[in-house]
């Protein structure tokens, strides 16, 4: 890492290591409790927090917003993931839930992780703040079984880790996060930042803790994943979003090397109004695509639920599974149903999505087998 590109600022300073750490690596600043927005920062802000609070409003008004959820999460899991490299679809991922069971592909199965670290922080947070103990349970969800899952998954490193170019060195990498002894107070400084009161708007704290948690890079591997879930938990932890309906993933992943530019720019050049108005965008946009996307799918349950007003069938309780997950067989229409109460023969399963694809609900997909 090359000191002289970096300044010493209110955010962190190049330092140089002893002993096998002698090398420059970057030593952050604790989080500065206030920042002075410039005008173009505010005006993003103010946008942002507009956008999440209709979002936030939409999960409220919807009489069933789980229906919206799952959608919602998986394209934020596909992002998430892809950002690290994945190539998974969301018909893989989508059709790898329909076989319950049975092998996959390296990058489904990280975007499986994913999703069911989403599902054991949020249980989480519903009781506890977001602490130290909380991030390593859910980054030991997210590694497990799958690439890097031997790098030690739910404990912070113990060694050094740098950023740049394969078969970078510390010197020659473009960027070395703080060297493990730091990492404790780094993360109870981070922790403290996050679960105080604060006069701080939310929305930049949000920014902050983003931007902080990356630069410490407290773990081996999966940083950015569980950096960027925690952006959706501090958002429920603070009231701003009861569910998590915003995928921020997505403008993020479609934006990787301004993302990425971003963050550094304040490690280099303390440029934190770009990186804030960058985030706020994010948000914006994405809260934005969320209501839209919201708006379309409550419009074509409805339709669909007109279509059957006059049936006899039971084909209407078709519906909450089918915007639950697109892949649906009978199998899975007579475990639905027998939770519900309302046991189903197989051959009746088999009737019920005839009359589905008769309604053009549904087609049929031979990748299931």
């Amino acid at each position: 890492m090359d000191a002289a590109k970096f300044v010493d600022g209110a955010f962190g300073r190049p330092a140089i290591g002893v002993g096998a750490a002698s090398f420059t690596y970057y030593r952050p600043h604790p989080i500065p409790t206030d920042i002075d927005l410039a005008p173009l920062t505010v005006l993003a802000l103010s946008e942002a927090d507009a956008a999440l609070g209709l979002l936030n409003g939409l999960g409220r008004l919807i009489r069933d917003p789980e229906m919206l959820l799952g959608s919602f999460v998986r394209k934020e899991a596909l992002a998430s993931t892809r950002i690290e490299g994945t190539n998974a679809s969301l018909s893989e991922v989508l059709e790898a839930e329909a076989r319950d069971g049975g092998p996959v592909t390296d990058d489904v199965a990280e975007v499986e992780r994913y999703l069911a670290a989403t599902d054991l922080a949020i249980s989480l947070t519903a009781d506890l703040p977001i602490t130290e103990r909380l991030i390593r349970q859910v980054h030991a969800e997210l590694m497990a079984g799958v690439r890097g899952q031997e790098r030690h998954p739910g404990e912070f490193r113990r060694s050094p880790v740098w950023i740049g170019a394969a078969g970078a060195t510390p010197n020659s990498a473009r960027f070395v996060p703080p060297l493990p002894e730091y990492i404790g107070e780094l993360m109870t400084d981070w922790e403290n930042y996050v679960n105080r009161p604060s006069q701080v708007p939310t929305l930049v704290r949000a920014a902050m803790s983003h931007y902080q948690f990356e630069t410490i890079h407290p773990f081996l591997d999966g940083n950015g994943r569980i950096g960027r879930l925690l952006v959706g938990l501090f958002l429920m932890s603070t009231g701003r979003l009861t569910r998590p309906l915003l995928y921020l993933s997505g403008y993020l992943e479609a934006n990787r090397s301004e993302y990425y530019e971003r963050l550094q720019g304040i490690r280099e050049r303390a440029e934190v109004q770009e990186y804030l108005q960058f985030f706020f965008v994010a948000v914006r946009r994405q809260s934005e695509d969320a209501v839209s996307r919201a708006g379309r799918l409550v419009e074509l349950r409805e339709r669909y639920y007109r279509q059957v007003e006059m049936e006899r069938s039971r084909v209407a309780a078709l519906i909450p599974l089918i915007f639950g997950t697109p892949f649906i067989h009978a199998r899975r229409i007579e475990l639905s149903f027998a939770n519900s109460g309302g046991p189903i023969t197989t051959q009746g399963a088999r009737n019920l999505l005839a009359k589905a694809e008769e309604l053009g609900w549904v087609s049929r997909y031979g990748g299931l087998g």
